[in-house]
This record gives structure tokens, sequence and C-alpha cells, in this order.
């Protein structure tokens, strides 16, 4: 597979996981949250497990060990998102869960004890600042909700950096399937602890269960599995940062919220800084003759 090609699905995870904030917001009306993040998995485990009957053959320890890890780092982050987001402002939990695309090139350098070359350094702060604006932040407090949300985006970051790792080493279709068992299994777990977990009763909550296991579960945390194997952690991190763009056309067109000057400000920042960090802009000349 070209880097094209896998940045395209990268790109189609990205649009999915944008649209499935109606899904959650459908869901979240009158269901446990953390049973949301459970059934999303294990309905997207058995939703993929008849496409990979064959292969399951050849699963063995490694894969499991390497899907743990990333199941774990799944259910984290959508553990953190739903109690984030309900202990701070909705445009503070946006804007600290997407800084998982700054903490990528940071802590890839750090493992791979490189700098970040300049344009990702360049999308980088300008993705940042789209964000920022895209998100309307206004002011931010340390407060529970915070650390909740850049903790979620912390094991997002972990999570792409730890897929890259992984997926060279073992396959990344049945890695793609067993993280989705382990992040149910573990969301289930603290599901039982914090609240009183049950299954969808109308249709709505059965809307909203089911498109978020299909697309954004069993779709999306597959393809990127699969499309990490051919790309960089960094560039995967910055098509991500298109999710709440994404997010924020979907509920213009479908659930009728406005989208504002500063929306598309941040949109078009967040645009700018991939289409920088994508390697088309070089360091000046002035700086590579030091």
């Amino acid at each position: 597979m070209s880097q094209n090609k896998a940045d395209f699905l990268l790109f189609t995870a990205a649009f999915v996981w944008g649209s499935s904030y109606g899904f959650m917001k459908l869901g979240a009306e009158t269901m446990p949250p953390v049973s949301i993040a459970a059934l999303r998995c294990l309905f997207a485990f058995f939703i993929l497990l008849p496409f990979f009957m064959k292969r399951l053959r050849k699963t063995d320890g490694k894969i499991l060990k390497y899907s743990a890890i990333t199941g774990f780092l799944i259910a984290g982050v959508f553990i953190g998102v739903i109690y984030g987001v309900i202990g701070t402002s909705a445009s503070t939990a946006g804007f600290l869960i997407s800084t998982s695309v700054i903490m990528v090139p940071i802590l890839h350098g750090l493992w791979i004890q490189r700098m970040p070359s300049f344009p990702i350094m360049l999308g980088t702060a300008i993705v940042t600042a789209g964000l920022f604006i895209l998100n309307g932040v206004t002011s931010i407090s340390l407060d529970k909700g915070f650390v909740l949300c850049l903790l979620a985006a912390f094991l997002y970051a972990l999570d792409i950096l730890f897929t890259n790792t992984f997926v060279s080493k073992v396959d990344s279709l049945l890695l793609g399937l067993w993280q989705m068992g382990f992040a149910g299994i573990i969301a289930g777990a603290v599901s039982l602890l914090l609240e009183t977990p049950r299954l969808p009763h109308t249709f709505p909550e059965w809307t909203a269960i089911l498109g978020l296991a299909v697309f954004s579960s069993a779709y999306g945390f597959t393809i990127q599995a699969v499309a990490q194997e051919y790309t960089t952690p960094e560039r995967a991190g910055f098509i991500f940062s298109l999710e709440p763009v994404f997010a924020a056309i979907f509920a213009y067109f479908f659930l009728g919220e406005n989208m504002g000057m500063g929306e598309l400000a941040g949109a078009a920042l967040i645009l700018l800084g991939v289409w920088a960090a994508g390697g088309t802009l070089k360091l000046p000349a002035w700086m590579r003759s030091r």
C-alpha cells in the first residue's frame, strides 16, 4: 500500500470519528456513559469476527499482548473523554482532547531521540491555533475535567505511537479485531464499578450504539491499524486532527448547529497546518545553513 493510500484511509477514519459525535450525543441522553464505550467496542468485535474467521488461527501470544495494550489505551481514551466532558466546558474539552496532535511528534521525537522536522513543528503550531479557535476556547481552568481530557489526549497519542510500532510486527487486521475486544472488556469492567450497565432499550439507543460500533469502532480503529503500517505516526496524528473539523461540518448539516466565522477560521487553519506538516514546506535557507 502506498503512503498516499494509507493517508486517505486515515482521512476516512477521521471522517467517521468526526461524524460519531452525533451518535454519542444521542446515546448519552439516556444511557450510562461508560456502558456506551463498552458496548460500542464489544459490538464492533462481534461485527468484525465473521470477516476474520480464517485469520483467527494466526492469533498468537504476541498479537494478544499488543492488542491488550492498544485496547487498554482505547478504553482509557473513551472513558477519559466521557468524564472529561462532564467535568469541564465542551469547548475546553474539544480543544484538550485534540492536543494529541501536539503530543505525537513530541513523544515520537523522544522515542527515536530526534527532533521533529521543520514542517512537523510548523504544522503543529498552526493546527494548535486552529483547534483553539475552532473549539471557541476563551479560558481554561485546571479542574478535574481538564485533567481527564488531557489524559485522554495523552493516551490517544500513545495509541497512535504503539499502533505504529505493533503493525510492523503482527497482522494489522488481527490487531484491529482483538483490540476492540480488549477495549470492550476493560470498559465493561469500569462500567460495573462506576454505574449500572445495561443494553439499549429504545430505537434511538440502538441507533447510537450500532452507529458507533459499525462506523467509529469497527471501521475507524481497524482502518487505523491497517493504514498506520504504511505511514508515519506524525502524519497519522495530523490527519486525525481533522476529526473536530468533520464533527463541526456534520453538526452543521445534520444537527442544525451553527458554524460561525470562528469555526470556519479554525477549520481553515487546521487544514493549512495539515498541509504544511505534509512536508510541502521546507526549512528556510537561513536556518538550513546553520
